[in-house]
């Protein structure tokens, strides 16, 4: 076989369901930065889907990750267990929101952390019923898609889906959705869908990640934690792409002052090993029997030992200080182009969680050929950018928190003159 034509290759040998935005082939990386197998140097403002939150191949990640493969590589946590993985619940239970005794499991992937969380929630209130939002993204697995509120391109053609998934409306102040309409939509659902007693939780990402960096109101939130308590209906937070510093706190739901049931979360929490996790009321987590949670890779040593480093990494390196001072720059630089770039229609996220919508200026509809304009210019500059929303029409920014100061400003240049085009 020719060690050449690359992409024909990639066209020949993967399937093209899976979707892919650059069309070069990385060849290392270091903290925001990425290099092809050309030479050619990138910024990066995709940081792997939100997965980098310390940048690449951080130095205390390496040691951990060595350190750990000196040992051992993986014997199964539910075969011989190791302490890393009890060392990082206690963190983790002790870093989420509340006060209340907690227990956390440790899988692999964000979908499987969703998957786990409607288990636990099904066992303990011995209810069916799950409620997610339109916009939502919870994963690519069937009860993952069941749960995303975006057709297209996650749930075409891969039906039928799990029952007793029910969607309520997200709010959206630019889309005219308010908080009230969200909330006559959920109760709109219990009057005709489902009755809210054989509801077993309510899913929500505090700020959409896939849906366009829609962030929930606070008042929102707080009043789907009355209405769960009304009901005897867990909450559930999907911190899956909003934690570990992101969005100017530990997790994102903290900026509401609400305090969910249940949070997953995967991504930035082991630095770009695969490990994902629920955390939950102790008493909730124990309602699942003994073998009904776990996985083979579970809680993968190589991956704990990532993540704890990460954990001091963001508290040694101020991480959730510096996602504010990041995102202010970037909002800043946002704001400064609205009227030489008038498809700008909204600039909205919490600290470094930052997204930038676009319309087109005479008739206010989503302009998705702008959007891919802007990741195109951008790219052909060096920077990489992700899009994302039910239309399409938006850019998310999440370069690492660890960027330094010169490269976001470089990368913050190179955006600018992309978006002018």
């Amino acid at each position: 076989m020719t060690q050449h034509n690359w992409p024909q290759r990639q066209r020949n040998a993967i399937p093209n369901g899976i979707g892919i935005t650059c069309s070069f082939y990385a060849e290392r990386a270091q903290n925001a930065e990425i290099w092809d197998t050309d030479g050619n140097r990138y910024i990066d403002f995709a940081a792997g889907i939100a997965v980098n939150n310390t940048g690449h191949r951080h130095p205390r990640i390496i040691e951990a990750i060595s350190k750990q493969l000196e040992r051992f590589t993986h014997t199964a946590f539910q075969v011989a267990p190791y302490h890393a993985y009890i060392e990082l619940a206690e963190k983790i239970n002790a870093l989420t929101p509340g006060d209340h005794a907690k227990k956390t499991g440790f899988f692999t992937t964000g979908a499987e952390a969703v998957e786990n969380a409607v288990k636990i929630a099904r066992a303990a209130t011995g209810r069916s019923g799950v409620i997610a939002f339109s916009g939502a993204f919870h994963g690519r697995t069937l009860l993952g898609m069941a749960l995303t509120g975006k057709v297209h391109p996650y749930k075409a053609g891969f039906g039928p889906f799990p029952a007793e998934i029910h969607h309520a409306p997200f709010p959206n102040a630019l889309h005219g959705i308010s908080v009230e309409d969200a909330l006559a939509g959920l109760d709109f659902l219990f009057q005709n869908d489902i009755d809210p007693a054989r509801v077993a939780a309510i899913i929500i990402e505090p700020v959409q990640g896939e849906g366009g960096f829609n962030v929930a109101p606070a008042e929102f939130l707080q009043a789907l934690r009355r209405i769960c308590d009304e009901h005897g209906i867990l909450l559930i937070a999907d911190e899956v792409q909003t934690g570990f510093a992101r969005t100017g706190r530990m997790f994102a739901v903290e900026h509401a002052g609400v305090v969910p049931d249940l949070i997953t979360m995967a991504k930035s929490l082991a630095g770009g090993m695969p490990l994902s996790a629920v955390c939950g009321r102790a008493e909730v987590m124990d309602a699942a029997p003994i073998g009904g949670l776990g996985g083979t890779y579970a809680g993968n040593p190589l991956a704990l030992a990532s993540a704890l480093a990460v954990l001091d990494i963001i508290e040694d390196e101020s991480l959730v200080s510096r996602a504010n001072d990041l995102g202010e720059r970037l909002r800043n630089t946002l704001e400064s182009l609205r009227v030489a770039v008038p498809q700008i229609a909204d600039i909205r996220g919490l600290g470094a969680m930052v997204a930038v919508e676009f319309q087109k200026p005479d008739s206010k509809q989503p302009d998705a050929d702008f959007t891919r304009q802007v990741q195109q210019r951008a790219m052909e500059n060096g920077l990489i950018l992700l899009s994302c929303g039910s239309h399409g029409n938006v850019i998310r920014f999440l370069f690492p928190l660890t960027i330094e100061d010169a490269v976001l400003d470089e990368g913050l240049h190179i955006l600018a003159k992309a978006l002018r085009g």
